[in-house]
Parts: C-alpha cells; structure tokens; sequence
C-alpha cells in the first residue's frame, strides 16, 4: 500500500496536472479566452437559468388538436375510397375521437368494412347491422401517435432554437404531454416563445375564384382564410380568402429558405426565398403551368400571408412576399428551416430568470463555497497537523478535477450543482479523516510508522469505497428519475464523488508516502 511504481506516480501527477489546466479557462471570460494561445484549453462550464438569467417555458401539446388532423385527413380517404367503390353514404364527418359515416345499402356493409380497414391499420372499424360505421383508433395506436409527436416537437423546437444561436438549451419531456424549454442568457423571452409556439405549417393553395369570400360562406371542396396581410399593411384589399382544400405544395417539401431584401416593386420591403425538393419542385411546375394568371395563395398556420397571381411557370424556387421586416422574413425562414410542428404548443407555465439575479446566486454560492473550504482546512490542519496539509491539497486538486469534467463534460452549472459541489467537498475530507483515525488508532495499537501507515489506509479503504459507491448509486437514480436542477445536482454530486475518491486515497496517499521516503519518521505527527 505503501509503495508507488513509477508509471503510477506520473499518472496521478499527469491527471492532477490536466485537472488544474482544464480548470483554468473557467477563470477567464470568453473574449479573454479567444486571445489566449490555442494549446490552452478552451472549454468552459455553462451556467444553468438559475445562474446567468433567461426564460423558463413549460409548453403543453395539444394532443387533440393532433387527433382532429389526422382523422380530418382519414376523412378525406374515406370519401374517397367510398366513392370509388360505389358505396353510397351520408353523414360523414369526424365526432369527438372518431369518424361516422352512414352507409344507405345494408348490402354494401362488409364490403365498406374491408375498404375502411384498409385505410388505416391502427383504426377500429365497427359497423352496426343498419349501416352505422365508426373508426376509432386504438389505445396502442394512439399511445404510439402522441409519443411520436412529443419526440417531434421536441426535435423541431431543438432546430428552432439553435438556428437563432441560443447555447446550452434544455429541451425535454415533462410528463405525458408536455414539454420544457430553458433558455439561459436569452435576452428576448418574447421573440423566442413567438418562434418556438408557432406551429408554421406552410400550404400553397389555388385561390377560387368563382366564389365570394364576403359571403361568409364556402361552397364544398373550399375554405375560407383570414388574411395575414391586413396586419401588416393598412392598405390591404382582402380580410379573407376563399382558396381550395386540396393542398398543391406543402411546406415540408422546401429544403431551404433565406431571408433577402426584396427587389423591384418590393424595394424597401423583405421576402423570403425557397427552394422545394424533386417532388415540390414537380408539383410547383405542373400546378404553376396550369393556372398561369390565377392567384396562389401561400398560407401559413391558417392565415393567407400572401397571395401573389401566376405570372409564368415557376420549377423548384420561389418567393414569399407580405411586406416583412427584416426581423419577420428572417423569423418566417428560420421556421420553415425548422420545419412545422406537428401539433400547437400551449404555454401553462413561463418565468424569466434576469441576469442580476444569477449574478446573486453566483456570487452568494461563491461565498459560502470558499468559506466552507477555508473552515474545513482550517479544522484539517488543527486536528490533523501536517497530514490535515496533506488533506488540504488533495481537496484543491479534487475541486480542480470537478470542474475540469464539468467543463470537458460541457455540463450545465446550476445552483443545485454548486450545492453538490460543496457537499462533495465535504465527502473529501471525510475519507482522509477516516483515514487519518484509523492510522491514529494503529499507532494507540503498538504498531511501527510504516505498519501504521499501511494499516490505516488498507483498513479504511473498505469503509470509504462502500461510502462512495451507496452515494454514486443515489446520484445516478436522481439523474435517472429526475429532471432539471435535481439532474444537475445528480451530475456535480456523481462526478465530485469519483474525483474525491481518486483525491482522497491516491493523492493523500502519495504525499505521505513521499514523505516517509524523505524523512525516514520515528512518529506519526498526527
């Protein structure tokens, strides 16, 4: 226990080493960093919300609004299909989480109840002796659809946000239907909950116009949209648009959009550019082609943004006007980059973290950290001497390998962490005094310097590794069922519990072997 082979002693001596490099960059900021030479570390600790300010949402996703769009889409399917089989019917439409239709020749009832089945396999097609039809999906089915839309969401919140630059976000699941999103450092809450609610569901859709969209009302096959541009422009001639339901593009056939100033008659003015895919592209051409001088409306969340006429056959790019800012075509084109969500966010829970509170938190967790190192090694060295040193230093190097995992980690910091920093600092010392006690009592025993020596760490080794793991085993439940600033707190804990221990017996134990080696002790100074 005594005895170090060479290589061992270069590696705690290497590790210590790169645990005090790695801390370092944490002492600079960014700017000062960047100028620093390049075989210096760079990465750095994140603050957490608590810490550096920002905006805590919590989104629910609206799961039935999810449900009516795609039974509204199977809607579209049966009619279809009935229809190509000469099925008669009447009384189609969508009722609470389920399609109804009305079959009028009882003959034709098992007949409908092949072609529905086959529509979708997740439905449950039931079809009573007079003809009354309903499809429902079923509970594993559905279980399976919403989870397939939080994951979605979650993914096209987390492109969203990273198009706008934000670092170190959190995104995740917070129960069965909603989700969290916190922002650290962000400086505009509103712009970002603007961007990151909106569904931006895109449709190109052929303006009817046979019909009178002031009527209020919309012949079959077609819709009335309220106009987006009326908000933006004063002087816009439309409230509403009377388009067709059929769908001729759709937004997740675009592979990009910019944000441009716009040129000619919309000098002055933002557009956004797109470009679609092979199928977009196909599909832009043949309905461009088709109805050259017809307006085609370009609609977004449900609102006509734009409605510009068909001047000449367009193939795979395009322009979306509507008299944008910069701030709004560069908003529009980060969306549809991200692509749409799959069902509409509800914000039910929202704070604002500001940054002169995190500067308060910091400095307050700041304080109490250096204070309680300052005791701890002041009690070390009163009842310890010059092994409570000892214990000491391999406190300072235990601290600095914390924080080089977090930051080679990329670890968020929050308040909660800094908790578990200090309560690791603790576990440190308390491993060197359950050795320094066992030594202690060695020596009461009769036993020689070096017997004594080898004994007390030999003997507590035992009591400390089970100390450590209990503790590890904890931190990794918290992390597991946890979430948030309790994740944080797991993480600190965990990694400080595996640091202390390589502080506590290697580090220790190669200062006192060094030393016994250079002094040759008749007494233990303990």
């Amino acid at each position: 226990m005594l005895y170090f082979e060479p290589w061992k002693i270069i590696l705690i001596v290497g590790t210590c080493v790169l645990g005090v490099l790695f801390t370092l960059p944490n002492l600079f900021s960014k700017s000062t960093l960047e100028s620093l030479p390049r075989w210096i570390p760079h990465p750095q600790i994140s603050l957490g919300l608590d810490l550096q300010g920002g905006s805590h949402l919590l989104y629910e996703v609206d799961m039935n609004s999810m449900l009516r769009e795609q039974l509204n889409n199977a809607l579209d399917s049966v009619r279809t299909e009935l229809v190509a089989a000469k099925i008669g019917y009447s009384q189609l439409e969508v009722q609470g989480d389920q399609i109804v239709v009305q079959l009028r020749d009882p003959a034709s009832i098992e007949n409908a109840r092949t072609i529905l089945q086959k529509i979708d396999p997740d439905f449950s097609v039931e079809v009573s002796p007079d003809g009354h039809a309903t499809m429902t999906y079923n509970e594993a089915a559905l279980e399976a659809r919403k989870h397939k839309v939080i994951e979605q969401s979650i993914e096209v919140i987390r492109r969203r946000i990273d198009e706008t630059g934000t670092k170190e976000p959190t995104i995740q699941r917070e129960g069965e239907d909603r989700i969290l999103v916190q922002l650290p450092g962000v400086d505009d809450p509103e712009r970002m909950k603007a961007l990151i609610g909106k569904t931006a569901k895109m449709t190109f859709q052929l303006v009817d116009l046979n019909g009178d969209p002031q009527s209020g009302r919309a012949p079959p096959g077609d819709e009335l949209l309220p106009s987006e541009e009326d908000k933006r422009n004063p002087n816009a001639q439309r409230s509403q648009y009377l388009v067709k339901r059929r769908v001729e593009v759709s937004g997740d056939m675009l592979t990009s959009a910019t944000a441009a100033p716009g040129q000619g008659d919309q000098a002055g003015l933002w557009v956004v550019n797109f470009k679609l895919d092979s199928r977009g592209a196909r599909a832009f051409q043949r309905v461009t082609s088709e109805n050259i001088g017809k307006p085609f409306a370009i609609v977004l969340d449900g609102k006509v943004i734009s409605a510009p006429v068909i001047r000449s056959e367009i193939r795979d790019q395009g322009q979306i006007t509507g008299n944008f800012t910069a701030q709004s075509a560069t908003d529009l084109a980060l969306l549809l980059n991200a692509g749409a969500l799959p069902a509409r966010l509800t914000v039910i829970e929202e704070r604002t973290v500001g940054p002169d509170l995190g500067a308060d938190s910091i400095r307050a967790g700041t304080i109490a950290s250096i204070v309680g190192m300052i005791l701890v090694m002041v009690f070390m060295v009163l009842f310890y001497g010059l092994f409570g040193i000892y214990a000491n230093v391999a406190l300072i190097f235990n601290l600095c390998l914390m924080l080089a995992c977090l930051s080679l980690l990329g670890a968020t910091l929050t308040l909660p962490g800094i908790a578990g920093i200090a309560l690791t600092t603790g576990m440190d010392v308390d491993a060197n005094v359950l050795i320094y006690e066992r030594i202690r009592e060695e020596v009461r025993n009769g036993r020689t310097v070096l017997a004594a020596l080898e004994a007390g760490f030999r003997r507590a080794f035992g009591t400390i590794l089970d100390s450590h793991v209990t503790t590890l085993v904890a931190g990794a439940l918290m992390f597991w069922l946890g979430s948030g600033p309790v994740k944080g707190f797991a993480v600190t804990l965990s990694i400080g519990v595996i640091t202390s221990l390589f502080s506590a017996i290697l580090v220790t134990r190669l200062q006192i072997v060094t030393w016994v080696r250079r002094r040759r002790p008749k007494a233990i100074p303990i």
